[in-house]
């Protein structure tokens, strides 16, 4: 390892450390009213409207947006879901489609607490098309459009092979509350992160929205 990649993975551990130290200390009620905020946000965006095929994380029981009333509305919607789904084995993820809100609701419980769906409905194997947009979660954003994840890499790892693929990249959309959203430069990044087209918050929208 580098002497600036070392260092570069130093910072992201500190920035992690500090701001979900500050994300615990957040009342259930104050996520729940930027989450129901930023979700309305989030369907009024001409991207979103206009597209088909979507992705959503199933969010944490705490220390993030909250995500279930925005996946009901895909659903509602007509649109494609799909979610995440991580393979222990091997560390990467896939995105799998998500049939309805009787199969929403019945997935059990995953890694951190989040519901992750098997390799079928009924008997239905569910399938992974292409995407229109990817709704990402993350410890902290900048104004640049940087993002911190967890640090397992499964998003990024995700988009790199999905682009080499040869399909079209994913509208990158990142959800943060207030206390995620930092001024420009302050989240490091290696050469393997990849920057958001645009980051929704409670109040504001940062990228180019058409």
């Amino acid at each position: 390892m580098s002497v600036i990649s070392g260092s570069i993975k130093a910072q992201k551990k500190a920035l992690r450390n500090a701001v979900s130290s500050k994300l615990a200390l957040l009342a259930p009620s104050t996520i729940e009213e930027q989450s129901q905020a930023l979700t309305t946000r989030v369907l009024a965006l001409p991207q979103f409207r206009h597209s088909n095929a979507v992705s959503c994380y199933l969010s944490m029981p705490t220390g993030e947006i909250i995500t279930s009333p925005l996946v009901s509305e895909i659903l509602a919607s007509g649109k494609s879901l799909f979610v995440p789904k991580i393979q222990t084995k091997n560390g990467h993820m896939e995105f799998l489609k998500i049939y309805g809100a009787e199969d929403l609701a019945s997935l059990p419980s995953g890694m951190w607490g989040i519901k992750e769906p098997g390799p079928q409905w009924r008997e239905e194997l569910r399938s992974n098309e292409t995407l229109d947009i990817i709704f990402l979660p993350a410890v902290a954003f900048d104004r640049s459009l940087s993002r911190l994840g967890h640090g397992k890499g499964y998003y990024d790892r995700f988009i790199t092979s999905y682009v080499a693929s040869g399909k079209p990249k994913p509208l990158l959309i990142g959800f943060a509350l207030r206390d995620q959203v930092f001024d420009r430069g302050q989240v490091p990044m290696d050469e393997h992160d990849w920057k958001m087209d645009l980051i929704i918050t409670p109040d504001e929208m940062l990228g180019n929205v058409i």
